[in-house]
């Protein structure tokens, strides 16, 4: 069952939502993931989450069972499961970190961006902290620069504890579709 539930007061961006629905299930779409209600704070940020809704994250991100938990310009934070995404030596993959944190900042852009804009990735640099052998890992992209050609986030990335497990950094250019 999925609960929507309201940001803090002080915060600027949109509202949790959670599913129950296990992530990263073969077959399943992405769109599972955040199927509850999703207070946006704006009309821009309402159109494109109903855009994500209808096309999904991705073959990737829906692979790596990457599960949105909260969606905004100001704020975007998504959980991922350590199993099924490791290295041969048991650990945590460093693309997966990777990839967790370029589907985190690339939504928060494209939410920056608008409806009638996209984002594309320019770069990414990530460190990794921390190595994980099991549970999920909690990525948070917030802003660093939001202009109107080019958007960058910082995504943290820490296991369930809160511990550091990988930063990273995502520059996007916004542009017309």
């Amino acid at each position: 069952m999925a609960t929507d539930t309201p940001a803090p007061s002080d915060s600027p961006g949109p509202r949790t939502a959670t599913s129950s629905a296990t992530p990263g299930t073969a077959g399943s779409p992405a769109a599972v993931a955040y199927s509850a209600p999703i207070m946006p704070t704006s009309e821009s940020e309402l159109a494109v989450v109903e855009a994500l809704r209808h096309l999904g994250l991705g073959a990737l991100p829906d692979r790596m069972g990457i599960e949105l938990l909260e969606v905004g310009a100001a704020r975007t934070v998504a959980r991922m499961p350590v199993t099924g995404n490791t290295q041969p030596y048991g650990l945590m993959h460093g693309g997966a970190s990777a990839v967790l944190a370029e589907s985190i900042g690339s939504i928060a852009s494209a939410l920056h961006a608008g409806p009638d804009r996209i984002a594309l990735g320019l770069e990414l640099s990530c460190t990794h902290h921390k190595a994980m052998r099991e549970g999920f890992v909690i990525g948070t992209a917030t802003p660093l620069v939001r202009g109107r050609t080019v958007a960058s986030y910082a995504i943290s990335i820490t296991d369930e504890a809160g511990a550091p497990v990988c930063t990273a950094r995502l520059t996007c250019l916004l542009r017309d579709r």
